[in-house]
C-alpha cells in the first residue's frame, strides 16, 4: 500500500475512535438503557453492534453516492448537516417521551395500598389488599414500555451522520484508488463499531455493579433523561 493510502487508513482508524468517544450520543443510550430495562450484556452489545451498523452504513452509502453523482464535499456535508439534525430532534422526542412514561409507571407503582371488598354467592363479603401493580410487579420493558425499543434506536442511529468519514472517502476517490476507499470505509467503520461496543460493555458492566437503592423505581425515566440530553447535545453542536 503507497504511503498517502497508509496515512488515509491510520487517519480512518485514528479518527473513527476518536469521533465515537467524544459524541456520548455513540454510547450513552446502550448504557442507560441496558440499566433500565435489565438488559443482558450480549443483548446490550447485540443492540450496539447493529446500530452501529446503521449508523456507519447509512454515511458510506451517502458517500458512495455522491462519489458516483459527482457531489463536492460541501454538497455531501450539508446533507450529513441535516441527517444530523433529523437524528437530534428524533433522539431527544424519544428521550422526552420516554422520560414521560417513565415518572408515569414510577408515580403508578407509588399508589397506596387499598382494598377491594367482593361478596361470594352465600352473602359472604371478602376483603383483600390491591396495589395497582403490587409489591411484588417486576417490570417488563419488553411488553409495556414498547415506546423505545431497539428499532427506534436504530432507525435515529440510521440517521445519524458520520461527518468525518466524507473526506477520507473522497480523497482517494478524486484519484480513482478504488481499492483505497473500501479499505477506509472498513477500517472507519469497524474502528467506531468497535469502541462503541467496547466503551458499551465497560460503562453497562459498571453501571450495574452500583448500587441502585431508591432509584430503581426512576430507572426509565433516569435513563429517558440520558437520551434526551444526549438529543439535545446533537443540536447543539457537541
Amino acid at each position: 500500500m503507497a504511503e498517502p493510502a497508509t496515512a488515509l487508513v491510520a487517519a480512518a482508524l485514528s479518527i473513527g475512535v476518536v469521533h465515537t468517544l467524544l459524541g456520548p450520543d455513540h454510547y450513552v443510550p446502550f448504557v442507560a438503557l441496558a440499566r433500565s430495562r435489565e438488559w443482558s450484556l450480549r443483548r446490550a452489545l447485540g443492540v450496539t453492534a447493529v446500530c452501529g451498523v446503521g449508523h456507519v452504513v447509512g454515511s458510506i452509502v451517502l458517500g458512495f453516492v455522491g462519489i458516483a453523482l459527482g457531489w463536492a464535499v460541501s454538497d455531501m456535508v450539508g446533507i450529513e448537516s441535516l441527517r444530523g439534525d433529523l437524528a437530534g430532534w428524533a433522539l431527544l422526542g424519544l428521550g422526552l417521551a420516554y422520560t414521560a412514561w417513565g415518572v408515569r409507571r414510577a408515580l403508578v407503582r407509588r399508589q397506596p395500598e387499598h382494598q377491594h371488598v367482593h361478596a361470594h354467592a352465600d352473602g359472604t363479603l371478602h376483603a383483600h389488599p390491591h396495589r395497582h401493580e403490587g409489591d411484588h410487579a417486576h417490570p417488563h420493558p419488553e411488553r409495556d414500555g414498547r415506546l423505545l425499543g431497539p428499532w427506534s434506536l436504530f432507525i435515529v442511529f440510521v440517521l445519524g451522520p458520520c461527518e468525518p468519514l466524507i473526506p477520507l472517502l473522497l480523497v482517494p476517490a478524486a484519484e480513482s484508488s478504488w481499492g483505497t476507499v473500501a479499505t477506509v470505509a472498513l477500517v472507519f467503520a469497524a474502528a467506531t463499531i468497535a469502541t462503541m461496543l467496547a466503551v458499551v460493555a465497560v460503562g453497562a458492566l459498571g453501571l450495574s455493579r452500583l448500587p441502585a437503592a431508591g432509584l430503581e423505581r426512576w430507572s426509565h425515566a433516569l435513563a429517558g433523561v440520558a437520551l434526551a440530553a444526549c438529543g439535545a447535545a446533537i443540536q447543539m453542536g457537541l
